[in-house]
């Protein structure tokens, strides 16, 4: 599952640096310049954490899939989002203590309206994802979620956003990846609603990167994923009342799905955030995205090892195409010179 924001906010709330946006990364940055490290250890450090940022995301989907054999999807859906606002609670905190930062920076009025547009955009795209996992492998799901990174400097044209020139290659590599994986060899359609529902998905994660990408610089970015996390939680819970829903609302349900709440919930959503706020601090925002991107690898694994997901080798191909395509974005974007001021 992609973080909500994983993409385009001032981390730490210090300087915009890049997770997995392309608009995050066509700043200034110092793609070239050589970071300081006191130690092997110091320099490799961040890149494991990012590494392993990676890998909880990805295996996240899993853990969607395994919550779903309990629950029904908005169930998962707000738990995991209300465990998320929770873990991120510790983190405002202690930013609040150490680093003097002001969760309420911007006023109370930015922040409400902030986690307001920013959360409904969330929640749809996370809405359509997990029911999407109904239908579709965990791998073929990351690797179709990834699409949002290319998605958002498609939208930014109709917001003066204008992306690279060189982001439209990402653009045909990724078209092509879709069209073996969805496109059989006989020349039918095999994708069904559920990698609909997850493409779907890309383009609302993109929507709300672009969301985020207003109302971060004016906020504390914490506090405004918390306030995602919350609209989240509160907007899923009209849907626990669908036919589909309510009958298996129980203790037990809950009591079953649990572990795999607990990882998408605090690992994914808290810990994994916590880490890449620590690593991107000493991480060139190329390689950072770079590893993010693994995200989508790590989900085909995970799919593979632990649900026995299986993909063909025409799907496969197109996998490695959109990951292509992902990585190329995001490499050319924070090697091109910033327009923004």
């Amino acid at each position: 599952m992609k973080h909500p924001l994983a993409a385009n906010s001032p981390l730490a709330a210090d300087r915009p640096l890049a997770a997995k946006s392309p608009l995050a990364t066509d700043r200034p940055l110092a793609a070239d310049q050589p970071l300081a490290a006191k130690s092997p250890l110091a320099a490799v450090g961040p890149s494991l954490l990012l590494l392993l940022t990676a890998l909880i995301w990805g295996s996240a989907f899993v853990a969607q899939r395994l919550g779903m054999e309990h629950v029904g999807p908005f169930a998962f859906l707000s738990s995991r989002n209300l465990l998320g606002f929770l873990a991120l609670l510790p983190v405002i905190a202690w930013r609040r203590r150490h680093l003097g930062a002001d969760p309420l920076a911007g006023g109370v009025r930015a922040l409400a309206v902030g986690s307001a547009a920013c959360g409904a955009a969330l929640f749809a795209a996370s809405a359509c994802q997990q029911v999407g996992l109904l239908w579709t492998t965990a791998g073929l799901s990351g690797f179709l979620t990834a699409n949002y990174v290319l998605l958002v400097p498609v939208l930014g044209c109709f917001v003066g956003r204008p992306p690279l020139r060189t982001t439209w290659i990402g653009v045909a590599l990724a078209l092509a990846g879709l069209y073996l994986i969805s496109v059989g060899p006989d020349a039918k359609l095999s994708a069904g609603p559920g990698e609909a529902l997850t493409l779907l998905c890309a383009l609302l994660f993109a929507v709300q990167i672009l969301c985020v990408d207003r109302f971060a610089p004016r906020v504390d970015p914490v506090a405004l994923a918390a306030g995602e996390f919350l609209f989240g939680f509160l907007a899923g819970l009209p849907f626990l009342a669908l036919p589909s829903e309510a009958p298996r609302l129980s203790l037990a349900a809950f009591r079953a799905a649990l572990p795999a709440i607990a990882f998408a919930g605090f690992l994914s959503s808290g810990v994994a955030y916590t880490l890449q706020i620590v690593a991107q601090k000493r991480t060139r925002p190329a390689i950072a995205s770079l590893l993010m991107s693994l995200e989508a690898v790590f989900a085909a694994l995970c799919g593979r090892i632990f649900l026995r997901e299986a993909l063909s080798p025409r799907q496969i191909v197109g996998c490695a195409l959109v990951f292509v395509a992902v990585a190329l974005v995001q490499l050319l974007a924070a090697r091109a010179p910033s327009s923004r001021p």
